[in-house]
């Protein structure tokens, strides 16, 4: 029997390609085409400028100018799952963060709005003290 990969679930792989894209280069206009108009999304970073809801495509912009000024990431998808309305991918990100070599395991919930990312969370396998003592 031959595995395939449904319509459904390319959404998915689509719309972490782009996000790992956007953090691993700063190359953000394929995600960010990929996104509706009341785009929103959360990052567990702690620090109090992105602890919160963010809003739109500009804020996305700015949290991965912040993101690649830290961390020199490269972003592997472990596992990807999908139905209707939310795509869900885990992945191992890696890299020098502030100097330091950082690895951790994390998870991003995508929700869709037909084809196009309404908004995402991230999840994190453990705490990003890395961020907070540059």
């Amino acid at each position: 029997m031959e595995n395939s990969v449904s319509p459904v679930s390319s959404r998915t792989y689509e719309a972490f390609d782009a996000f790992r894209k956007a953090l691993e280069t700063g190359y953000t206009i394929d995600f960010l085409n990929k996104v509706t108009d009341d785009f929103h999304f959360f990052v567990p970073l702690p620090l109090e400028e992105w602890n919160h809801k963010q809003q739109g495509k500009e804020r996305f912009e700015e949290l991965v100018k912040f993101e690649r000024s830290v961390f020199q990431m490269q972003l592997t998808p472990l596992l990807v799952l999908e139905n209707a309305d939310n795509g869900m991918a885990a992945f191992r990100s890696e890299g020098p963060l502030n100097g330091r070599p950082f690895s951790n395991e994390l998870v991003i919930v995508f929700e869709f709005e037909a084809e196009r990312i309404r908004s995402f969370r991230e999840y994190v396998g453990m705490p990003l003290k890395n961020y907070e003592n540059p």
